[in-house]
């Protein structure tokens, strides 16, 4: 029988070893040569961010900083979250997989338990030879597919993310249990670094710092917080807003004909000191939700604002993707609600900012996007191949600036309500065992706060019927081809 074993040992030793050098050196310049290719990205979250930026339109917020990354990249007006409560939404757009009825469902979702075995976003960049690191609220759960960061949190941050109050006054009374307990707001007149949300800058700072001297291609994800309740900022944040400029929801009701089941309690505001335990909100207390409100995204922009200054002194911009997202929408006294956790458009769209070398700079799209969508863009943009679990679409079209078709239809889902969102339409229906318990449909296009439900109108009738087909093919298709869970 022929030796394979022993084949190797015929070639003479100048030839092999001098095989071996030029292998192993070709394989570290090819390597080198990959890794100067590679851009960075830095990947930034904002919890509970609504769509309410000077670059969105809203001249009553003061965001310089994101507004100034919007002019470097692009501004997507109709991005929608696939979930609108935060621990599902980041489980969902981190794995690139769509909710279902067992999975991504709540605030306490994990993605390694609801879609074990897939490998998500950090996770699949590592494997493609990134150093990946998370700071701050990244997942809902801290640890959630840790294996898939080089590195979880900073040395450099010392303060907790939620309530981070300052005043005695404001935090809840020693052994309270659950959430909330302190007042839902706070002005404080300390220094910035005190708080988490200035800490967690630092940290970025720091590793942008050292990602500048290592060059290796690196996944830098940073979470804020704030906007998240309760609404703690520096007072010089609150200061920017006066009082008697800060007006009230001009809708503060349910839509007409809204079914039952689209409306909420909103128990996350609830849960905090001075808040009535049902009913409206005081005027009084709307007002100051709101500037406190406010005066955290100024205070969250300004932080942003140090990393990217601190991007562009250390030359690095020119070779980083940056996205910016908010993980859903929140409500500030619309159709009398608060929180997220709704099938309204106020719930579902959020903030989607991109900036990457190379794509068009100072766009403002109508283009549908869904958060599914990043894990496959991110990849385009960093030239990595696509893992076959993914239900998402690259939107590295749009972001060139060209004409291209695109999606006719958009999906999210909380609890039991299935929603598509078209161009023009927002339809949601609950469903249980197949037989329907309520829908809403808006017309965006004439009623852009969503006023009226109009879905039992008769001249609704096709309209539904269009809806309900994108559901059947755009959904539940999609849903049949994951693993199983």
């Amino acid at each position: 029988m022929p030796q394979f074993a022993t084949e190797p040992e015929r070639i003479p030793l100048f030839v092999k070893y001098s095989f071996r050098w030029f292998y192993t050196s070709f394989l570290c310049v090819s390597l080198l040569f990959s890794s100067e290719n590679k851009p960075n990205i830095l990947f930034i979250a904002v919890d509970d961010l609504r769509p309410q930026l000077g670059c969105y339109g809203d001249q009553q917020i003061i965001s310089p900083n994101i507004d100034g990354l919007a002019k470097q990249g692009t501004v997507f007006n109709q991005a929608y979250c696939q979930v609108p409560v935060c621990g599902a939404s980041r489980a969902s757009l981190l794995t690139g997989l769509r909710p279902t009825p067992k999975r991504f469902r709540t605030y306490k979702s994990k993605a390694n338990e609801d879609a074990p075995g897939i490998t998500d976003l950090p996770g699949w960049f590592k494997k493609q030879g990134y150093e990946t690191y998370s700071m701050g609220k990244i997942y809902h759960h801290r640890n959630d597919n840790g294996k898939s960061w080089t590195q979880i949190g900073d040395k450099l941050i010392t303060k907790k993310g939620i309530g981070d109050y300052k005043l005695k006054e404001s935090k809840a009374p020693k052994g309270t249990k659950g959430w909330g307990g302190g007042l839902p707001y706070e002005a404080a007149d300390v220094p910035e670094k005190e708080y988490f949300t200035h800490q967690l800058a630092d940290a970025a700072i720091s590793r942008l710092r050292d990602m500048k001297k290592r060059n290796k291609p690196t996944f830098l994800a940073v979470g804020f917080t704030k906007p998240h309740l309760p609404f703690v900022a520096p007072k010089k944040y609150w200061d920017l807003y006066p009082k008697k400029e800060i007006t009230l929801a001009t809708n503060p009701f349910a839509p007409k004909g809204s079914p039952r089941k689209a409306m909420h309690n909103f128990g996350e505001l609830r849960s905090y000191k001075g808040v009535p335990q049902k009913g409206p909100v005081s005027d009084e207390l709307a007002i100051k939700l709101k500037h406190g409100y406010f005066a955290c995204i100024s205070f969250v922009d300004a932080m942003i604002g140090r990393i990217l200054g601190e991007l562009d002194r250390l030359d690095m911009r020119k070779n980083t993707v940056i996205v910016l997202w908010g993980d859903h929408g929140w409500q500030l006294g619309e159709h009398s609600l608060w929180c997220k956790h709704a099938n309204f458009h106020t719930s579902l769209n959020a903030p989607l900012i991109v900036s990457a070398p190379g794509m068009a700079k100072g766009q403002r799209l109508n283009q549908l996007v869904e958060f599914v969508d990043i894990y496959p863009t991110l990849c385009d943009l960093s030239k990595l191949s696509l893992p076959q679990h993914l239900e998402g679409q690259s939107f590295v079209p749009l972001l060139e600036g060209k004409q291209h078709p695109w999606k006719e239809a958009i999906f999210s889902r909380y609890h039991d309500g299935d929603s598509v969102k078209t161009e023009r339409y927002l339809y949601t229906r609950w469903q249980k065992q197949g037989k329907m318990l309520a829908r809403m449909l808006y017309d965006h296009k004439l009623d852009p706060l969503e006023n009226t439900n109009i879905s039992e109108s008769p001249d609704s009738a096709q309209i539904i019927d269009r809806m309900e087909q994108y559901l059947e093919k755009g959904w539940r298709p999609i849903a049949k081809k994951l693993p199983k869970q």
